[in-house]
């Protein structure tokens, strides 16, 4: 496979963190953060094998290698006693689950708005038919937000085989959703205002 020098960056900036976050989450016994490396790998294995087929664009690369930058520091940086998942950025209201701004929320917008993207990518390029219909920001917004409640299902099964996970309550589940489809919603309005101009 022919791979770009831009595509190898991404890679190695990827690999070097992970290995740098996975070392850590070792060091210190963190298992659910382990399963979510396992799952990265799995996405990063996803994008590879289909690199030459789907043409992403060195900017959708980085953008889903800095979203796993972020989910590993979320876990894995300690902030107050916590983990800077659990870091309010901007109090906008509410308290305990029902706190916002937090970064957890931030990087669930950021990281279903570059999914969003990602399945805007592969449907402009492989169904030209609905280039330029309303399909075409609709479906990636919904199939965001369907993979945003997988992500949920797989918070839910680290919850029920590991001791002390950081995931959160029923409220902290509602708020992920919330803003999954929030990042979803906001980058397809983007995309299309992008494309009128």
């Amino acid at each position: 496979m022919n791979v770009t020098r831009a595509e190898w960056a991404v890679f190695f900036f990827t690999i070097a963190y992970a290995g740098i976050f996975g070392a850590w989450f070792l060091s210190i016994g963190n298992l659910e953060f382990l399963w979510y490396l396992a799952t990265m790998a799995a996405m990063i294995a996803l994008v590879g094998f289909n690199l030459r087929k789907a043409e992403f664009s060195p900017a959708l690369l980085w953008a889903l290698s800095i979203w796993g930058l972020a989910h590993m520091a979320g876990g894995g940086v300690p902030v107050g006693g916590s983990v800077l998942y659990s870091a309010v950025l901007f109090p906008v209201g509410g308290s305990g689950e029902l706190t916002i701004l937090k970064y957890d929320q931030l990087v669930h917008a950021y990281g279903f708005g570059t999914t969003a993207w990602l399945l805007w990518h592969l449907m402009r390029h492989n169904y030209p038919g609905v280039k330029w219909g309303w399909t075409l920001y609709v479906y990636p917004a919904l199939g965001s937000m369907g993979l945003g409640a997988t992500n949920e299902i797989i918070e839910f099964l680290a919850v029920l085989g590991i001791k002390d996970t950081n995931v959160g309550g029923y409220y902290n589940t509602a708020l992920d959703l919330v803003f999954n489809a929030a990042g979803a919603c906001l980058a397809m309005l983007v995309l299309a205002l992008a494309s009128r101009r």
